[in-house]
């Protein structure tokens, strides 16, 4: 408890916290606005060039595609988040002294990674409730019905939306957090992990379309959405996704504990 603590005295942090929160409410309205207010535009109003209808938003799903498509771009606020806290600790050269109050290096490891993750839950329900009142903000604008959004079918996926959104941003962040131990830099964490995601996994699942079945952004990604995403005809089911990317994060993460526990803690 008294690592849990430490941590998240850090956390939050005015300039950490509002700053991070204020990421989140900013790119879950960018999408949100970008899917009803481009609703009629021949581009498309979702990822991949999608045309997501005024049927389709209607339906008691409706209410949870924004947040859902939001998640990608929400994980990568967690990641640079985890990144940072972790790696910090040995551009600041704190490392050291938390190590005197807490010799107990996984101890004092799994404490900070779920305090980051209590970051991580708070930072999903702020995405979630901005998601939902900018839809119904936005629903007259493009003409959406949203009776079946008050509906007891609605809550439900709105529910299991909310846990995908949770394992999918907790999963990026412990990316982040990973990335932190291996580089102990923030800049090299945050810039290697937002480049391998964002453009190597593209470049790379286009080069051969099989490896996004193993690629963790990927199978995140069909996490969040709960299988597999708009615009995608052939995936992973959510299950078999589920598992692969616990698999690939448990042995990356367990490997990276190891080194933290027997590496000097300098950078």
């Amino acid at each position: 408890m008294r690592i849990f603590l430490s941590e998240w005295r850090k956390l939050r942090r005015p300039t950490l916290f509002l700053g991070s929160m204020g990421a989140v409410i900013a790119v879950t309205a960018l999408i949100v606005s970008l899917l009803f207010l481009l609703i009629d535009s021949d581009t498309g109003n979702a990822e991949r060039g999608m045309r997501i209808t005024r049927e389709i938003l209607a339906l008691s799903s409706g209410i949870t595609i924004g947040f859902s498509n939001s998640s990608g771009l929400l994980g990568l606020v967690a990641l640079c988040v985890f990144a940072a806290q972790t790696a910090q600790e040995y551009s600041y050269g704190t490392l050291r002294n938390l190590l005197v109050r807490e010799p107990r290096r996984l101890r004092l490891l799994i404490g900070k990674y779920l305090s980051m993750s209590i970051f991580a839950l708070i930072s999903v329900i702020i995405s979630a409730i901005t998601s939902v009142a900018l839809a119904f903000a936005l629903s007259g604008t493009a003409k959406v019905e949203t009776a079946a959004w008050r509906t007891a079918d609605a809550r439900v996926e709105l529910l299991e939306t909310f846990i995908n959104v949770l394992i999918s941003t907790i999963g990026y962040g412990t990316i982040g957090m990973i990335l932190g131990l291996i580089l102990r830099s923030p800049i090299s964490s945050i810039s290697i992990g937002v480049g391998w995601l964002l453009v190597v996994e593209s470049i790379v699942s286009i080069a051969w379309s099989p490896s996004a079945d193993w690629m963790p952004g990927s199978l995140l990604g069909v996490v969040a959405a709960g299988g597999s995403p708009l615009g995608v005809s052939e995936s992973l089911s959510y299950t078999e996704a589920l598992i692969r990317v616990s698999a690939l994060l448990l042995v990356a993460a367990v490997a990276s504990g190891l080194t933290f526990r027997r590496r000097d803690v300098a950078s």
